[in-house]
C-alpha cells in the first residue's frame, strides 16, 4: 500500500486513522495522465477527538468530474450517509471529503479551500471537517474549522 493509514496534527492530539479499505478505494482512484478527478465522502466512527475513517463514497454517475475539477452531488452520497448512520444507530457518520488531484504532491485550490470552510462553517455537531486529497504519490490530508482555520495533518511516526 503506498499510503500512510495514521496521520496527526503537528500538536499530536488529533489522530485520525484510514482503514485499509478506504486506502485502497483512494488507490483505485490515482490520477493517471488522461483520468478525470475524483471524489466522495469520508464516514467514521468519532472517538473522542480523534477519528477512524471505515468507508468512503466514490463518485456516481450526476457528479461533474474533469481533468482538473470535481464536483460531488449530493443525491447519491447524502442517502449513503444517512443509511450508515441508521443502520449504526449513529456511530458511524459524515466526517469530510475526499477528491483526487493529478500532482504527486497534492495542494488544495483555491476552490478546494473555499468549499471546506464552508462546509465546515455548516456542520452541526461542531467538529471539525476533514478533507484529504490524493495524490499520485502521497495524501494531503487537513481539518477545516468553523471559523475557517485549517490545519495539515501528517503522517503518524514518520
Amino acid at each position: 500500500m503506498r499510503f500512510v493509514n495514521t496521520w496527526q496534527e503537528a500538536a499530536g492530539d488529533r489522530l485520525v486513522y484510514f482503514a485499509p479499505s478506504v486506502l485502497e478505494v483512494f488507490e483505485q482512484y490515482i490520477q493517471g495522465d488522461s483520468d478525470t478527478e475524483a471524489g466522495g465522502v469520508l464516514l467514521g466512527h468519532v472517538r473522542g477527538v480523534h477519528l477512524e475513517i471505515l468507508e468512503v463514497t466514490v463518485p456516481t454517475p450526476s457528479d461533474r468530474r474533469l481533468k482538473y475539477f470535481f464536483e460531488r452531488l449530493t443525491d447519491g452520497h447524502r442517502a449513503i450517509c444517512e443509511r450508515r448512520w441508521r443502520d449504526s444507530g449513529g456511530v458511524v457518520r459524515y466526517v469530510g471529503e475526499w477528491h483526487t488531484h493529478p500532482e504527486d504532491y497534492p495542494t488544495p485550490s483555491g476552490l478546494d479551500i473555499g468549499e471546506w470552510k464552508r462546509l465546515a462553517a455548516s456542520r452541526r455537531d461542531g467538529r471539525p471537517m476533514l478533507a484529504a486529497i490524493v495524490g499520485r504519490k502521497n495524501l494531503r490530508v487537513e481539518y477545516t474549522y468553523s471559523d475557517g482555520e485549517r490545519n495539515r495533518l501528517h503522517p503518524f511516526g514518520v
